[in-house]
């Protein structure tokens, strides 16, 4: 397949519409298949309604094969178009009854519909949907919001409304270029950002989504103006003799950057700050923030040897003489909106994945022992975690090093498996770092954390086993945290606790003082007793340092770790959208939630999807062997959805075969095509189970470090 060039194939005429334009935005992509003399436009091959992609996307003409397309052309060959009156009209209207044939060239000009989505069905200009508004209170015109040309505000061929923004208005030309370019990741309302109902509604309305990246996405180094941080600092007084600019990592003429807008800065000396871990706004937000009903002004902690007086109070006063930055004036616009600062962790993580170059890194990977293949490729000198990842998986038992294409997001929730169970993190469910002098002497804390962050920023699944404790102490600081009693997994240790919570009388808390005095003495809590209240904080001594000071160095080393690629900053500027991902698993996987998951493919057997749809209901309600995590790692190799989806997005087909198969690397399904269901069910239940039994068993899983 050969794309058109210059000279004598762009003149070739389409063999389904027989015109010669080559105009990707109207009728998408033209290409000739020079072997076989062949050229057709992408839309008219598409939405031609007696063909169907029986092919791979390789094979013929986008997975639709020559044999199928000639039949095709045959069969428009006795139609007559309905517009031009000519033949070779391929493709009829849907509605019942209706007659009407057409070229899609025609079909534009009449203000057909063409549903780029499902069966890829096409309404003629009598039947084609259309948008209905119960009362129209707009008198005067309003703009596109993409080319902010006027417009009358009532929805026709031409003109469209959005579903979710009622006073968002588009040119249909307008959406078609927008959504071409942007690519089904990025196309949404321009208004709020919405994306699944205004997706729906706008393939219904006919237009074409593709799947694929951004044009945006595409460009080298695009966004590389986005990952220069501010360094300037704007007190009123910099006290630094080397000038504003001046900064210096991990002394105190760093500059540190307003927690809320990012467009101020500060040199730690140059502020009240007695520590990196302490957060800093500039003056203009935190008027914004500590004279909004939203928040409350923080409790003032007295740090020793503080001596802060009215000078310092003045340093940190923005100077009037360096303007604003415009990102930073429109983030301070949403504070003064109200707004809490909130922010969707999928396209927090998004943003995250802009740093990602084209350049590819490829990780060799044996999945009989993931953690020692990954820190060994985590740690190659030529590894740079804003590579794109490419992984290999290879077997050290294969005597013929035979490589096979893996996913990289199947091996970033392997991955994220051995993290979650290995001997860095204790507890059951909500886990803690542990102390394993081991593990700080290999410093697998830190990679630990690094492993976390690429894990997010690649599209890796939701960590999900932080207790809030630890993820407190990573946003807020150990010593802004208080832990609880389920934070400690040492059995001896809880009952100590609780014993000190539940004496009631000095003379039983001085006995169990007694009783435990070589601990406590170890441990530097031991205290003078004089009143049953003391119980409480010789509790909360305890606590503090089984739980945060015991594991002080692993926690610094895996926080440093977590700050690979921005990860730890964005953490700590929207603590609660990531807490959701941290501390919290991802929702238990539905029918509806799979069956919203994956899209069809091609034009597929009917009764083929009516089964799909019914095993997944049978399996939701228990009558199957196999679980929704097992159909969802038999086609993804995730038992979970990412917290930015997957890419590329899951996909269903139906082929003329006895077993499903899943393509982990595509994320697509196969579904087989059965005269029953009982039949379909059998197979899909036994090949999904003996597939994920034969994996296990192969694998063998390595237990972390």
């Amino acid at each position: 397949m050969n794309e058109n060039k210059p000279g004598g194939s762009q003149n070739l005429a389409c063999v389904f519409c027989r015109k010669n334009d080559d105009c990707p935005i109207k009728y998408g992509e033209k290409k000739t298949n020079e072997k076989w003399d062949l050229t057709v436009h992408y839309y008219c091959l598409l939405m031609s309604s007696g063909i169907w992609q029986r092919g791979k996307e390789e094979e013929g003409v986008y997975g639709f094969l020559i044999e199928d397309i000639r039949k095709e052309v045959t069969r428009a060959s006795k139609l007559k178009c309905s517009v031009c009156k000519k033949t070779g009209a391929s493709i009829g209207c849907v509605a019942p009854r209706c007659k009407r044939s057409y070229h899609f060239p025609c079909g534009l000009q009449k203000e057909c519909i063409f549903q780029f989505t499902g069966n890829f069905a096409s309404f003629c200009w009598n039947h084609r949907p259309v948008q209905i508004i119960t009362s129209n209170n707009y008198r005067d015109s309003l703009p596109c919001t993409i080319c902010l040309e006027f417009i009358a505000p009532t929805p026709t061929y031409s003109v469209l409304r959005s579903p979710c923004c009622k006073n968002a208005w588009f040119h249909r030309d307008c959406l078609q270029v927008q959504a071409i370019n942007a690519g089904v990741f990025f196309f949404r309302c321009t208004v709020c950002n919405n994306s699944d109902i205004f997706q729906k509604e706008m393939l219904r309305m006919g237009i074409h989504i593709p799947e694929k990246d951004a044009s945006w996405e595409l460009e080298e180094n695009a966004y590389q103006d986005l990952l220069q941080h501010y360094e300037h600092c704007d007190v009123r007084r910099c006290r630094c003799k080397e000038g504003r600019d001046y900064n210096v990592p991990d002394s105190k003429w760093e500059i540190k950057r307003c927690q809320c807008c990012g467009s101020s800065g500060t040199h730690l000396a140059c502020s009240s700050l007695q520590s990196w871990e302490q957060n800093w706004e500039c003056l203009e937000c935190r008027s914004i923030l500590y004279n909004s009903g939203d928040f409350q002004k923080p409790k003032k902690h007295t740090l020793p040897n503080t001596n802060v007086g009215i000078t310092d109070c003045l340093l940190e006063e923005s100077s009037p003489k360096l303007p604003r930055q415009s990102p930073g004036a429109q983030r301070k616009d949403l504070l003064r909106q109200g707004s809490k600062f909130k922010r969707d962790i999928s396209t927090l993580i998004i943003e995250l994945g802009f740093q990602i170059k084209k350049k590819a890194k490829r990780l060799y990977i044996n999945k009989a022992n993931i953690w020692n293949s990954a820190l060994d490729g985590f740690r190659n000198q030529n590894f740079n975690p804003s590579y794109s990842i490419e992984v290999v998986y290879v077997n050290e038992n294969d005597h013929f090093g035979r490589e096979h294409p893996g996913s990289k997001q199947e091996f970033l929730c392997l991955l994220m498996q051995q993290l979650e169970n290995s001997p860095l993190f204790e507890g059951s469910l909500s886990k803690n770092l542990s102390l394993n002098s081991q593990a700080l002497k290999e410093n697998l804390y830190y990679e630990a954390g690094k492993m976390l962050a690429i894990s997010l920023v690649h599209g890796g699944p939701s960590p999900g086993f932080f207790s809030k404790t630890l993820f407190n102490c990573l946003v807020y600081g150990p010593e802004n945290t208080q832990p609880i009693l389920d934070d400690v997994s040492d059995f001896d240790v809880a009952q100590i606790i609780i014993r000190i919570n539940t004496a009631t009388n000095l003379a039983d808390l001085n006995s169990l003082v007694n009783e435990c005095f070589n601990y406590l003495e170890l441990i530097g809590c031991l205290r003078l007793i004089t009143s049953i209240s003391d119980k409480y904080m010789l509790a909360k001594d305890i606590l503090v340092y089984h739980v945060i000071k015991r594991v002080q160095a692993p926690f610094e080393s895996f926080k440093q770790g977590l700050k690979t690629l921005g990860v730890l900053e964005k953490i700590q500027t929207y603590p609660e959208a990531f807490c959701s991902i941290f501390c919290h698993k991802p929702e238990n996987l539905s029918a509806k939630i799979l069956s919203d998951l994956f899209t069809v493919r091609t034009l597929s057997d009917v009764q083929a999807l009516g089964f799909w749809n019914s095993y997944l209901q049978a399996v939701e309600d228990g009558k199957s062997t196999v679980t929704m995590e097992d159909i969802l790692i038999f086609a993804t190799g995730c038992n979970s959805i990412p917290p930015a989806g997957f890419k590329p997005t899951p996909s269903i087909e139906c082929l003329h075969m006895d077993f499903p198969v899943g393509n982990k690397c595509n994320n697509s399904l196969a579904l087989p095509i059965t005269s029953t269901y009982k039949e379909f069910q059998e197979n899909m239940d036994f090949a999904i189970k003996n597939t994920l039994r034969l994996e296990k068993e192969e694998n063998c899983h390595f237990i972390g470090p």
